[in-house]
């Protein structure tokens, strides 16, 4: 973090071409990095095993009623609280609120030994629920609820296709490798080498991607964290204390349904984290790129890194010190051998 600002701060020339090299509302390098961090834990998930997700309708429930209402809601009311009167900041937080994570999930869950494959089947069904009614939920949450508590109302307009096409960007093309290149690759070799020779070689991967891309977002939003430093942490805040919320009460929620803590984990972080991807593309596209709706959901990826990070300790902590089920194991199946040895 602290390089990514020193390096936007002091060499600009540096993140501006870097900047530049983007499609559209994409910056390609931040795109390739994300890509990269994501393929290592898709390419862990039994994807034969998805279907036990999904007939768990207990623990969908619960992710859905902390993604799809409490989240939401949650955001809609710091953001109204902490941000009414800077009303293109605070519509920034709602578009942020409205959007449950598809992609950095996989990876605070992976480092938290959650459960691979119920993150992964939490994530699709997160990525279709935001195809369907990101767009209507941007229009209650920004122009009929502001209204209501007497806050400033502004107008976002969106089509279904732009937040398919985000989605499908940022989750559909490094899902495709973990499941096609896991099929492939077990057809190849078999599974024993899959799981025991190559998933041990690529998880590095993830986590000096994962540095690449903190490096890259703060650089390319550095200057603008150093000019408006206040403002910066008028976002923060909210922005924190949504993290704790959502995480510590959705994980005393799923710890309490009786769930193990893989099951747990992967539960919590699916309702934590956010889809910054998708607010930041809506942001720039409906109001422009020197916007502070943009500006907004740029701090919102900055705040979540730190404090996930933190929260993957907390996850860990609480597996060490709370009771679960006898069979709870270490990780969950698919991750790996070099997991337990860590």
């Amino acid at each position: 973090m602290a390089a990514g600002i020193l390096l936007g701060a002091v060499a600009p020339g540096v993140s501006d071409a870097l900047n530049s090299i983007s499609v559209g509302t994409t910056n390609v390098p931040l795109a390739i990095c994300m890509m990269l961090m994501l393929y290592p834990p898709l390419a862990k998930v039994r994807y034969a095993e998805l279907p036990r997700v999904f007939r768990n309708a207990r623990a969908l429930g619960i992710m859905l009623l902390f993604c799809a209402v409490i989240g939401p809601l949650l955001m809609f009311v710091l953001a109204t609280t902490f941000l009414r009167d800077q009303p293109d900041y605070m519509t920034g937080l709602i578009l942020i609120g409205i959007a449950p994570c598809i992609a950095m999930v996989i990876v605070w869950n992976g480092l938290a030994g959650g459960d691979t494959e119920w993150c992964a089947g939490f994530v699709a069904v997160n990525a279709i629920l935001q195809v369907l009614l990101y767009g209507p939920m941007a229009w209650l949450f920004a122009t009929q609820l502001t209204s209501l508590v007497g806050a400033p109302v502004v107008t976002v307009s969106l089509s279904v296709g732009d937040v398919a096409g985000t989605v499908a960007f940022y989750l559909g093309i490094p899902f495709a490798a973990g499941a096609l290149g896991r099929l492939a690759l077990e057809r190849a070799k078999g599974r024993d080498w899959y799981e025991g020779v190559f998933l041990p070689r690529i998880s590095p991967v993830s986590f000096v991607a994962l540095l690449a891309t903190i490096i890259l977002m703060f650089s390319l939003k550095g200057r603008q964290i150093v000019q408006l430093p206040l403002d910066a942490v008028r976002i923060a805040i909210p922005l924190v204390i949504y993290f704790a919320v959502m995480f510590f009460s959705s994980f005393a929620v799923a710890h309490a349904a009786g769930f193990s803590y893989p099951q747990t984990s992967a539960i919590a972080f699916t309702a934590t984290g956010n889809n910054f991807e998708l607010a930041i593309a809506v942001a720039v596209a409906t109001f422009g790129l020197g916007s502070g709706e943009a500006f907004a959901a740029v701090v919102g990826p900055l705040i979540e890194v730190p404090s996930l990070i933190l929260l993957v300790n907390a996850a860990l902590a609480m597996r060490r010190h709370c009771s679960w089920p006898e069979d709870d194991m270490p990780f969950s199946v698919g991750q790996g051998a070099e997991k337990e040895r860590a």
